[in-house]
């Protein structure tokens, strides 16, 4: 078939070349004789294409891609186990990509998932919480619980994440608090999750919630051991000794610009006292009180090992209270513009016994009486650490040798951009072993000299972004002192360590080389 193809192309041809000739020869138009010839050559292109299918006719079946939908599933053969043990080998990020593979991936990443954080509160009103979620031990509700203001409340709304505000550019300050859901809502969603997920150990919520709703949770979770409790208040810890197992409470009264509330005063710091007995770590976060809640924490909170007081609105006289916390180990205190207004005589303060670390971290420590009630009361610490603290100045600091007992056992001290004069007290402290300066833009070489030539036990030196410590100011004996230590990093300001790096280049000498 294909030879009488070619046979009847040659003879096609020959008759359109005599078709050609007889119409030149009769005066034909040009453009006619154009239009003929265009038809040849598709009529050509057609017979080729039949050819090429013609041999190629037994192979087109093959070139044809797989559907889809007919790929079989290479894990379909895996029992939930064994990919379940896959699953949990991934890092979370991955393991959040995969899920999306399939339905049956996503139910099993699902089962994995041990803490959430919920943003929508339709969410728990859906009851998806367990199918998604059935193994959940830590769940997050604040965020879901702040209420997204309406147009007619506010023209503008300032949004971040899940939190939004207000705006109104005529009011001083322009940004309004935060709004939170109705009570009844609130409630309604702690009913939810006290069915749906008995198994909690940590929840994180917001204190708007009658005793049903919280009541409910305290019931079905019994082996709840962390609460955080936002926008607390004296009334919402009634139902806080509902709680047997519970371990570790953090308690927000209020945050300056964000919202305000109530607040916990002595009342519910006794409350919580009385029935959160078997309290590990205890955290107060813009709370009020004076010496009677302190104290009733202190006498009921046997266990007590870590107690956290941050941006604090107390009443004078609670640094006295911290006496009757006998097992406490660790005091932390965060972001406080006052210690203790009016600490009472330094002569009836009494002492912590356990403690064995004390930690401040941007706080104002400009009350000079404040600050020696806290070391007196703290002179058994062995860890003293200071970060980003204002007023700390060298009479403020020299205050810490009152304590005998913490002359004999700092064993670490920690100034993280502080501002330091040039002698700070640190001489009349002995046996430190680990020193780590940052940001001590004030502290000169020879006061830095003075105090470390002191320590005859210390092992460690850490010297960072220490601008008035020059190179060419330090002494033998202290470079002497720098060859014994175990473990040394020395950069005091940019330019050592650009010396450090060009040395024995001849790079750095101020041109030296030509201006002699």
């Amino acid at each position: 078939m294909l030879i009488s193809l070619l046979v009847s192309k040659n003879k096609g041809a020959k008759h359109d070349a005599a078709e050609k000739h007889r119409l030149a020869a009769a005066g034909e138009p040009w453009m006619r004789r154009r239009r003929r010839l265009r038809s040849w050559f598709a009529a050509d292109k057609t017979v080729k294409h039949a050819v090429l299918e013609m041999q190629l006719d037994g192979q087109i079946s093959t070139l044809k891609a797989p559907q889809v939908g007919d790929a079989p599933d290479p894990t379909a053969i895996l029992s939930d186990e064994i990919l379940l043990r896959v699953l949990a080998a991934l890092p979370d990020s991955v393991r959040l990509s995969v899920s999306l593979v399939c339905r049956r991936w996503l139910r099993l990443a699902g089962r994995l998932r041990r803490s959430l954080t919920v943003l929508d509160w339709s969410f728990l009103h859906r009851r998806r919480l367990p199918l998604r979620f059935p193994n959940l031990d830590d769940l997050d509700l604040v965020p879901a619980s702040f209420a997204t203001p309406s147009d007619a409340d506010a023209g503008v709304v300032l949004s971040k994440g899940a939190v939004s505000f207000s705006v109104d550019a005529g009011a001083d300050p322009p940004v309004g608090e935060c709004r939170f859901l109705e009570p009844d809502v609130i409630d309604r969603g702690l009913v939810i999750v006290a069915s749906d997920c008995p198994g909690l150990r940590k929840l994180s919520l917001v204190a708007l919630a009658s005793e049903v709703g919280v009541r409910a949770v305290a019931e079905a979770c019994d082996i709840l051991q962390e609460l955080e409790l936002h926008r607390c208040s004296d009334l919402a810890l009634r139902p806080i000794s509902a709680f047997k197992n519970l371990q570790i409470l953090r308690i927000v009264g209020a945050v300056e610009g964000f919202y305000s509330g109530p607040g916990v005063a002595d009342i519910g710091l006794t409350m919580l006292a009385h029935g959160c007995k078997r309290l590990v770590k205890l955290e107060l976060a813009g709370c009020e009180g004076s010496y009677d809640g302190i104290s009733a924490v202190g006498q009921c909170c046997e266990m007590l090992e870590e107690l956290t007081i941050s941006n604090h609105r107390m009443d004078a006289g609670w640094i006295a209270a911290l006496s009757f916390c006998e097992n406490l180990k660790k005091l932390r205190l965060q972001s406080c513009r006052r210690i203790d207004a009016d600490p009472g005589p330094l002569e009836h303060l009494g002492r912590c016994p356990s403690i064995q670390t004390l930690q401040m971290e941007q706080c104002q420590l400009r009350d000079k009486r404040s600050l020696e009630a806290l070391f007196r009361v703290c002179e058994a610490v062995r860890e003293v650490m200071f970060e980003n603290c204002w007023g700390l100045d060298d009479d403020m600091f020299s205050l810490s040798s009152i304590c005998r007992i913490v002359e004999l056992v700092v064993q670490v001290l920690r100034l993280k951009e502080w501002w330091l004069g040039t002698r700070v007290g640190l001489d009349k402290i002995r046996y430190v072993r680990s020193l780590s300066l940052e940001g001590c833009s004030l502290l000169t070489t020879k006061g830095f000299e003075s105090v470390v030539l002191s320590w005859i036990d210390l092992k460690r030196l850490e010297v960072i972004s220490c601008n008035n410590i020059k190179d060419d100011e330090v002494s033998p004996t202290l470079t002497n002192l720098f060859s014994t230590l175990k473990e040394f990093k020395w950069r005091p300001d940019s330019k050592s360590v650009l010396a450090m790096g060009l040395s024995g280049t001849d790079m750095g000498k101020k041109g030296g080389r030509f201006f002699k």
